[in-house]
């Protein structure tokens, strides 16, 4: 257990950034589900509509340095070639 009182903050920090990380990265996963099976149920639309939530969300965790850059941007581009994938074929 933390004895120093700066220890002591920097423990109530880790807390809460821990819990934000958290949260953040818990509402990107969901919004790949629903893109997911956007893309399952062959809708283009409102695959391509997600698809920009979920390229929004991953900038935003990456300037609040929940991932870093070249993850946020593997998430997407993998994404990105399941949704071409369908619009190719649709």
């Amino acid at each position: 257990m933390a004895l120093h009182l700066s220890a002591i903050k920097r423990q109530r920090q880790s807390l809460k950034r821990r819990a934000r990380n958290q949260e953040i990265k818990s509402g990107i996963k969901s919004l790949i589900k629903k893109v997911r099976s956007a893309i399952e149920s062959k809708n283009r639309d409102l695959a391509l509509a997600q698809l920009k939530e979920v390229n929004r969300a991953l900038n935003k965790a990456v300037t609040k340095g929940v991932f870093k850059r070249r993850t946020a941007s593997r998430k997407f581009s993998r994404l990105a070639l399941s949704a071409g994938r369908l619009a190719a074929s649709g």
